[in-house]
């Protein structure tokens, strides 16, 4: 074996191609096929989008695994442990179990480069195939038509939203990155669009190519009611359903689209009420709207994007009480900084700007310069250390931090607090 550690593979990986992100499928494509001769046979859904995939993803795996059916889920990035992107059965997979899987790639790419996600994509499906699974849920890393992960042929394949994020390889505008996004479709088979108002290049695609699609608002949707909800699909309805577990407005659409998928697989796979409502009310991920109470409440959210910020700005604008509302943020350099911090101005009373120490990380001066904030009070410091500790100094009673900008953000606050 060519190192005995994940952190030595890891390492690896992470210079092994010339580029950290080259989109395209040949090079993945053709170690696949010599790694697993015999394809993929699990049954798979694929969730794209620009937000929501990896609560999609979530909600989706709790509600099939309560109904008694072994799941896998291969989800990016990961907020603390590498390990947290490859699950099976519920757990994510061990070290040694990776680094053997890491081992039978490397063989059977001979000299073919690639990159870290095509490397942990390729490790998600190697140890997927080997485990038997009945269902595999694959996350996008990034757009659709190019991604690694399309590789594999998803007998139901999700667009949960389509916004603003990642213009240099997808495009500006939301009818490229709608194409790009749709690109997961297939011939033939069901497509789920969870967007209210999907570009008119992922509809014009999905009927080019033949796929079944099924949009949020017209063939399936939901409506609230007192103390819970209800999921309706041409015809069929679900009523009286939990709220899920998962925090902020914007997971009653992500769960809709989850039971539209499972309506989708049905009746291979049946998912009865009592999983579904068990499922919904289980389902755990760390980082979205996540709160952590106390006499100043916390939360943290891994939004990045104008899309996502406006979707915290929401959650934020629903729970607010009678406190302010403190930021702390740090954010890397290929992100909207301008538009994310706008879509939060008026739900967050003083900021608190830091440098994020990783790779394409912002430091204080140039976040503070995109963020534009010369009409609100701001501080800046050069840690998310110092940022939270100031925070929390000038914190009162009743008053709330809320910390987001980068997965790489909440990764380094949250286990300070939990």
């Amino acid at each position: 074996m060519r190192f005995s550690t994940l952190s030595e593979w890891l390492s690896w990986q992470e210079g092994l191609h010339p580029s950290e992100i080259e989109l395209g499928l040949q090079r993945v494509s053709e170690v696949w096929s010599r790694l697993r001769p015999e394809g993929h046979r699990s049954t798979v859904v694929t969730v794209g989008g620009t937000n929501g995939k990896g609560s999609t993803v979530t909600l989706l795996e709790s509600m099939l695994r309560r109904a008694g059916y072994r799941v896998g889920s291969y989800t990016s990035p990961h907020l603390f442990r590498y390990n947290e992107r490859i699950r099976i059965d519920g757990k994510d997979v061990g070290d040694e179990a990776l680094c053997r899987s890491f081992e039978r790639i490397d063989r059977a790419r001979c000299t073919t480069s690639l990159t870290y996600f095509e490397f942990g994509t390729l490790a998600a499906l190697d140890l997927f195939a080997e485990a038997q699974l009945d269902i595999v849920l694959l996350e996008v890393g990034l757009g659709g038509r190019l991604d690694a992960v399309n590789i594999i042929d998803a007998d139901v394949a999700v667009v949960t939203s389509v916004d603003i994020d990642h213009i240099a390889w997808l495009g500006n505008d939301r009818e490229q990155i709608g194409f790009e996004k749709a690109g997961i479709f297939r011939f033939g088979r069901a497509a789920v669009c969870g967007d209210s108002n999907p570009p008119q290049r992922l509809l014009e695609h999905a009927e080019q190519i033949g796929a079944v699609l099924y949009r949020f608002g017209s063939e399936f949707g939901y409506e609230c009611e007192d103390g819970g909800w209800r999921w309706w699909s041409d015809g069929q309805k679900l009523a009286d359903l939990p709220i899920p577990s998962l925090s902020g407005e914007c997971q009653l659409n992500n769960a809709a689209v989850a039971l539209q998928v499972l309506r989708l697989l049905n009746p291979r796979f049946m998912v009865e009420r009592q999983a579904i409502a068990q499922g919904l009310e289980e389902a755990s991920l760390p980082g979205r709207f996540q709160r952590i109470p106390g006499a100043v409440e916390k939360l943290f959210d891994v939004a990045h994007n104008p899309h996502a910020a406006r979707q915290l700005a929401a959650n934020l604008r629903a729970s607010r009480g009678g406190g302010r509302t403190l930021a702390v943020v740090a954010m890397l350099d290929d992100k909207d900084v301008g538009g994310v911090i706008s879509a939060l101005q008026d739900e967050v009373d003083h900021w608190y700007l830091a440098g994020l120490d990783v790779a394409r990380g912002l430091d204080r001066d140039a976040l503070a310069q995109q963020a534009n904030l010369s009409a609100q009070p701001f501080d800046s410091f050069n840690s998310l250390t110092g940022a939270m500790q100031a925070a929390e100094g000038e914190s009162k009673e009743g008053d709330r931090i809320v910390v987001f900008g980068s997965f790489f953000t909440v990764a380094e606050l949250l286990p300070q607090v939990i």
